[in-house]
């Protein structure tokens, strides 16, 4: 009887080793902006195909472009599409996936002022600028009559490592503002005029809450996570709208009626009275020729159920889902990838 129970405890050993090591390990690296949801879906995908798991570090769009472009990674993730140089730069022919939309919201810490403080894009753009200096400078103060704004400078807060949330809203600060454009332009990393620097979205958010009279700029999920306030903006069509899934989607209904092909295209400061104006794609970045016929097979069959199942789970993350037209151009993307 001893025996049988040994050869049963042996071979049940044996399974399971198999079982483990048939687990197909994928990783990947890149933007803060997306995490909540990524991780989300990391772990319900996990209870569909027990086959496969995901390592995913999130340490910003600019090191997910790196890793992805140095194959350190199976797929990148950012919230900035990859110049034509960028592209050219790597070793393979890279995809854009866009997966969901977000927005980057000016979050803030003024004691006794709740969310909804509007503010113009100019005003946004100055106070970046170090023009603005106090919070109850008139400009601000003009905008928010019956808001209490107290006689104090105005401390900044940024991101300090390469960010496609910092594309975004640098993106952003150049369509609204001339003097930014020329003075400081857009990217994943520019040279802030002034500021406190913090190291992604959670970094950003952290600084934000643990330092009165602070303004910094964050994924809206972050700012939900961490109780803060954040600023309803002036759009390009003069209303103040609030960060949500409907403004998201607004701001891209008009531009994915002309989405093109590789999904590399802008949805800040789009028209329409209810666009936000600091909204944006995120995407996953992975090469259309995969060189690790299992691991390209696992992340063509996740792609697939993140575009599809996945989207559910967005809007309750805060994040607008695909509209329908792109989602359909996506899915004949995620067919193109070979392995």
């Amino acid at each position: 009887m001893l025996k049988k129970i040994t050869v049963f405890v042996a071979a049940s050993l044996l399974a399971m080793t198999t079982l483990a090591g048939a687990e197909t390990l994928i990783n990947g690296a890149g933007a803060t902006f997306p995490y909540p949801l990524y991780s989300k879906w990391f772990s319900e995908y996990a209870k569909i195909d027990r086959t496969v798991k995901f390592n995913y570090q999130s340490i910003g769009s600019g090191g997910g472009i790196k890793q992805i472009t140095a194959q350190t990674v199976d797929f990148g993730a950012s919230d900035k599409f990859l110049t034509d140089a960028e592209l050219k730069g790597a070793p393979g022919k890279l995809l854009h996936i866009p997966t969901v939309m977000g927005a980057v919201v000016v979050t803030y810490n003024i004691p006794g002022v709740a969310k909804g403080l509007k503010l113009t894009s100019e005003d946004v753009a100055d106070i970046f600028l170090g023009k603005i200096t106090k919070w109850n400078d008139p400009k601000i103060a003009n905008d928010n009559p019956g808001v209490k704004l107290p006689d104090k400078a105005i401390i900044i807060v940024h991101r300090s490592d390469g960010s496609g949330t910092t594309s975004i809203f640098t993106d952003y600060l150049s369509a609204v503002s001339k003097e930014w454009e020329g003075k400081v332009g857009k990217g994943a990393s520019v040279k802030w005029p002034i500021g406190l620097g913090g190291k992604g979205n959670e970094g950003v958010a952290g600084q934000v809450k643990n330092t009165q009279f602070s303004i910094g700029y964050v994924e809206l999920a972050y700012a939900f996570e961490n109780k803060l306030p954040y600023a309803f903006l002036k759009n390009r069509d003069g209303h103040f709208v609030e960060p949500s899934i409907k403004s998201i989607s607004a701001a891209a209904a008009g531009a994915a009626k002309s989405m093109p092909a590789d999904y590399r295209i802008s949805l800040v400061n789009q028209p329409g009275k209810d666009s936000y104006p600091a909204a944006g794609f995120t995407w996953l970045l992975v090469y259309e020729q995969q060189h690790d016929k299992v691991k390209g097979k696992k992340i063509v069959e996740f792609l697939n159920w993140s575009l599809n199942q996945g989207q559910k789970m967005a809007a309750p993350l805060l994040y607008a889902p695909l509209p329908a037209n792109v989602a359909k151009m996506v899915g004949k993307t995620i067919k193109s990838i070979k392995y």
